[in-house]
């Protein structure tokens, strides 16, 4: 028998986390920093491959993470109470996952102790972006993959190399 501990996130509810705790669970994949749009008539949120001016568009930090809000007008700081009104976040998402009560997967750097998995998982936007100093007309941008979730990225283990 183990006496091992679980891990805070799936014993410590969201609202009860500490700020550290709960910046943690952002794995870092950049995906709610991509701009999106909202389709007037259906609702539905249009993903695009542009991205926030301050994301680094390799590396997927922002390049101002203690200031943004006040560089980006429409930057938010995601809250537990949010999570139950926000339609945009990824499906991967460690905030939609553990309000889910689902396990964070392998690559998930609370999991795999290094931000570099969720880059070898192809969870990340890392180098399939453009910054929107570039990109133009957001409209010329939509694309799906930001709000589905990478083949095996749901597994609890690392898959096998293919």
């Amino acid at each position: 028998m183990t006496d091992e501990t679980p891990p805070f996130w799936e014993t410590t509810p969201l609202e009860q986390m500490s700020t550290t705790q709960w910046e943690s669970l952002c794995d870092g994949c950049g995906r709610c920093c991509l701009h999106k749009l909202r389709e007037d008539e259906t609702d539905e949120v249009l993903f695009t491959d542009v991205a926030c001016r301050l994301l680094d568009t390799t590396s997927c930090l922002c390049t101002d993470y203690e200031h943004r809000q006040r560089r980006v007008q429409d930057c938010i700081s995601l809250t537990p109470e949010m999570l139950a009104d926000i339609d945009w976040l990824p499906p991967t998402c460690g905030y939609v996952l553990v309000r889910d009560g689902e396990p964070l997967p392998w690559w998930h750097p609370l999991v795999s102790g290094t931000r570099d998995t969720v880059h070898e998982a192809g969870v990340s936007v890392s180098g399939r972006v453009i910054s929107e100093r570039k990109a133009g007309m957001l409209e010329d941008h939509v694309v799906d993959w930001p709000g589905e979730a990478p083949r095996d990225a749901f597994c609890r283990t690392r898959p096998p190399r293919r």
